[in-house]
């Protein structure tokens, strides 16, 4: 299960190639475009808001807000950089200005775990609940990082660029949740 979590390698260059295609096609106006960029990458883009803003309804709405975003943006992308990240760059100033608008620290409960999508995890349902209570077992930044990790597939110096902290901080604070995890599946924090 935590294997899952572990991947360090992601978009392959076919794909970083192909999600770069679909934002230069954006941006000279194509719907398909976009409607493909939000099928693929719609998960990855929920995940990051739901870590953010604590709440499915908000993180549901800042996504479809981060694809308006990005059709009115996407002649800004320069295919130098991962879109990817970028894309993850629109979600996450998007969030930060949400909470300072709103100042909305909620905690997260378990319906809105529930809320992450479970498709491709290979999970079972009492895995996929342990996981989740792992997770919440996690400070917000760890958590960030984790599913930034797992979830999106992001490298650990493009999350460290994402986050804008330090490449250490962001595998200590990884591998410090992982061991916390760890330590929770195989019972020690469990109850």
């Amino acid at each position: 299960m935590l294997s899952l979590l572990m991947t360090t390698e992601y978009a392959p260059a076919e794909d970083r190639y192909e999600l770069q295609q679909m934002l230069i096609h954006i941006a000279g106006g194509e719907h398909e475009a976009l409607a493909e960029l939000y099928r693929r990458t719609r998960t990855a883009v929920y995940g990051l808001a739901l870590s953010y803003l604590k709440n499915a309804h908000d993180a549901q709405d800042l996504t479809q807000d981060v694809y308006v975003q990005v059709w009115d943006c996407a002649g800004q992308y320069r295919p130098t950089g991962s879109p990817m990240g970028w894309l993850l760059t629109v979600c996450r100033n998007l969030c930060l200005m949400r909470l300072r608008r709103e100042e909305h620290h909620a905690a997260l409960s378990e319906a809105e775990w529930d809320a992450l999508p479970a498709q491709e995890c290979g999970l079972d349902a009492d895995e996929r609940l342990l996981l989740q209570h792992a997770l919440a077992s996690l400070a917000d930044g760890e958590r960030r990082i984790v599913l930034l990790h797992a979830v999106t597939g992001l490298k650990h110096r493009e999350i460290a660029a994402l986050l804008e902290l330090s490449l250490p901080t962001v595998l200590s604070k990884y591998h410090r949740a992982l061991k916390k995890m760890r330590a929770y599946v195989e019972g020690d924090g469990a109850k």
